[in-house]
């Protein structure tokens, strides 16, 4: 459009004989997934959803993986002040005491319990032993949150069973220690009955680089099997993964089961997630935020009563939101092609299923 400044003077003009030209359309805007709704994950609100907006949590039984530090560690810390019964996971027994000793001094006495498991979700095997430990302890699950990680650690350093560390780590050895969960899940979704619909629920962590950064089908599926010497990549489709994960068991553990299943970006935080990342993390510095703040994100995940079964699978952003612009290359990924999706998710999902099937 001509702006209207110049009306007048073209008026003044004498007329051309030559054919007026056709000037080219506007450039559309960019895409609202590509500005406003990355900056303020980026940039975030001041948070609506504390531990002050949540009730008493006595009796009911969470879990928090790789809650031995970070963001796992203040939202440990969060649920336990509130009642809860609260596990932790660490790599180790020593490491994982440790925390639970430091919570409870930090938090003092509480009706609620504090305690731990060990985990070792780069090594397939071991996690049937940490399941059944923790089945020995509580017979229901409320909520579990997938919070362990790995983040570009050294090109090519492997698993236990020789796949790439951050697949391995951010999306088999949860989907594995979640499948043992379900017992427990569906447990509580028995024992919390209709009052309650929504309260049990899985959330899984992933990241902004996702919609950034990720390939229009979402996944390259031959970089599974045979990943690039590039661990930001590696991490990039482990992080997709682990959003498809949370989407696909949203589709088929949802209205049989009655539980909710969450993906989130949980801000970007000064955490050990970032131990490797070298001179990258210095250049983050100023854009990294508190765990605390981070937690918070993790906490409207898991127990905000915005999230039910009618918007199972969402996505929650910084610092607890429901997203609503994804970019539109990853909700085709995530639709089945019974619904005009490409499948991709399913795709993946059924790649995980493949390689733990023998781990159960």
């Amino acid at each position: 459009m001509a702006p209207f400044f110049n009306k007048r003077a073209k008026e003044d003009q004498p007329q051309s004989s030559q054919p007026k030209k056709t000037l080219p359309p506007p450039k559309p805007e960019e895409p609202t997934y590509k500005t406003s709704a990355q900056l303020t994950q980026m940039f975030p609100p001041r948070p609506t959803f504390t531990e002050k907006d949540i009730t008493f949590q006595k009796g009911r039984v969470f879990l928090v993986t790789g809650g031995t530090s970070g963001i796992g560690f203040e939202l440990a810390k969060i649920l336990y002040a509130r009642g809860g019964t609260v596990y932790i996971t660490g790599r180790t027994e020593e490491k994982a005491k440790e925390a639970v000793q430091k919570i409870q001094s930090s938090v003092g006495e509480r009706d609620g319990q504090i305690d731990y498991i060990v985990l070792k979700l780069d090594d397939l095997t071991s996690i049937r032993e940490s399941a059944d430990a923790f089945m020995e302890k509580e017979s229901k699950l409320d909520v579990l949150w997938n919070n362990a990680g790995v983040a570009q650690p050294p090109v090519g350093v492997l698993s236990k069973q020789g796949l790439e560390l951050q697949l391995a780590t951010n999306c088999l050895g949860p989907f594995l220690f979640t499948q043992m969960m379900i017992p427990l899940l569906d447990a509580a979704v028995a024992l919390n009955g209709p009052a309650f619909p929504g309260s049990v629920r899985v959330v899984w962590l992933s990241d902004q680089v996702v919609e950034l950064n990720s390939p229009l089908e979402g996944i390259v599926m031959k970089e599974l099997s045979n990943p690039p010497q590039d661990n930001a990549r590696n991490y990039l489709n482990s992080k997709t993964g682990t959003w498809f994960l949370a989407t696909e068991f949203a589709r088929r553990y949802g209205q049989g089961h009655g539980i909710v299943s969450v993906a989130m970006h949980p801000g970007a935080a000064s955490t050990n997630l970032l131990r490797h990342a070298g001179w990258t993390k210095v250049l983050k510095g100023p854009l990294l935020h508190s765990p605390r703040l981070a937690a918070l994100t993790e906490l409207y995940a898991g127990l905000s009563s915005d999230i039910n079964l009618e918007n199972n699978g969402c996505y929650v952003i910084p610092w607890g939101r429901i997203h609503t612009t994804v970019a539109p290359h990853l909700m085709n990924a995530m639709r089945s092609k019974e619904v005009g999706g490409t499948g991709r998710a399913q795709q993946f999902w059924d790649f995980c299923d493949d390689k733990t099937k023998d781990y159960h």
